[in-house]
């Protein structure tokens, strides 16, 4: 055998091969995946159509002014007091600055989250979380006004011991120098 013959040999044996395997048999088709049974944390989901032009609406009402938020409000205030609209005018009452705002949103949003209408059912679970929300951003509020009124209160102290200080050290500088033994 000589070199020139090893790969018209290895041809040989690879077709030999080739024609050898046996042919596999067809697998049955997988059944199909089953159906999970439903349980107490099954989320119901809107269908898109309705939570997602509030989402945008959501959205573009974030990048608006203080002064167009409250025009927004207006315009809100004059239309029908359908769970959507209710929903539009509490995200706007969320971003706005005024007194009372923000829990007057948290209101209208519990209104939609519990109400009985069919046109609430789909938006129940977005009206939940922005009520959710408009509770924490509260409750954030309230913190950082306890904390800004705690640093006033140490600052004025501070001022206080820094005066008492100063009135101690007066006196120091007024005392007789002591005589070293």
């Amino acid at each position: 055998m000589t070199i020139k013959s090893l790969p018209c040999l290895l041809l040989l044996l690879l077709a030999a091969c080739a024609q050898r395997q046996p042919a596999t048999p067809a697998l049955p088709p997988l059944p199909p995946p089953p159906v999970p049974a439903p349980t107490q944390f099954t989320l119901q989901v809107a269908p898109q159509d309705e939570v997602a032009p509030l989402l945008a609406y959501h959205q573009s009402l974030r990048r608006m002014t203080q002064g167009e938020l409250l025009k927004e409000l207006s315009g809100l205030t004059l239309q029908q007091k359908t769970p959507k609209v209710l929903l539009q005018s509490a995200m706007v009452l969320s971003l706005t600055r005024g007194n009372g705002d923000l829990a007057r949103a948290q209101a209208q949003f519990d209104i939609v989250a519990t109400a009985p209408e069919p046109e609430a059912q789909g938006l129940r679970q977005l009206a939940q979380l922005l009520s959710a929300q408009c509770s924490d951003t509260r409750r954030l509020i309230d913190d950082s006004e306890r904390l800004r009124a705690q640093l006033r209160d140490n600052q004025r102290k501070t001022e206080q011991l820094n005066e008492t200080l100063e009135a101690l050290k007066e006196i120091e500088r007024g005392l007789p120098a002591r005589a070293s033994k």
